[in-house]
């Protein structure tokens, strides 16, 4: 049998994807932002799709600095990422009390990278989507960098580290080792 779900809760379905952090800077404020709403959108050129509600800080802050980062954390970095989502950039320092450590990207010139994380998509916005409550920010990836003892031969090693997935709500699991699949 199965059961009836909401409308609103079909993200709820997909919405076990890897969790990200954002970052994004305009003027004197850098932010930080927990994002399960993520997708590739092309390899030639490579780009990539971020969701981010309208009302949050880190819209504004990439729509008028036209560019972002998505940091990637592992699960040791959880604690820190749910203080991300707690407080809003606009009235506290996100690296500052998540206790984070900011670190210049190496081609983007406004905003960071986040030191702790394991690996760093620097993207450039392109397009911008109105979506209901939400933006959905276009970027083309202008660099990319991972640790090279997790990410190796085009993936992450999950024997050797635990990635975030989001659930919903407050609902958070760990990515398992990888099975290779064979015929």
């Amino acid at each position: 049998m199965k059961i009836k779900v909401s409308n609103e809760k079909a993200t709820r379905l997909l919405n076990c994807g890897m969790t990200v952090l954002v970052t994004a800077a305009y003027k004197d404020k850098i932010t930080i932002t927990p994002c399960a709403w993520h997708m590739p959108l092309s390899r030639k050129p490579s780009s990539l799709g971020i969701a981010l509600a309208k009302t949050h800080f880190s819209s504004e802050a990439i729509q008028k600095s036209r560019e972002f980062i998505v940091n990637i954390p592992d699960w040791t970095l959880l604690d820190k990422l749910l203080v991300c989502g707690s407080v809003s950039g606009r009235e506290s320092d996100k690296f500052k009390t998540a206790q984070l450590t900011q670190k210049p990207a190496v081609v983007l010139t406004k905003t960071p990278v986040i030191e702790e994380c394991i690996g760093h998509i620097e993207c450039s916005l392109f397009d911008v989507k109105e979506v209901g409550d939400h933006f959905l920010f276009l970027g083309e990836v202008v660099y990319v960098q991972a640790d090279e003892r997790l990410f190796a031969n085009d993936f992450w090693n999950t024997d050797k580290v635990d990635l975030i997935f989001h659930l919903g709500s407050k609902f958070f699991f760990k990515s398992s080792p990888y099975t290779e699949y064979k015929k």
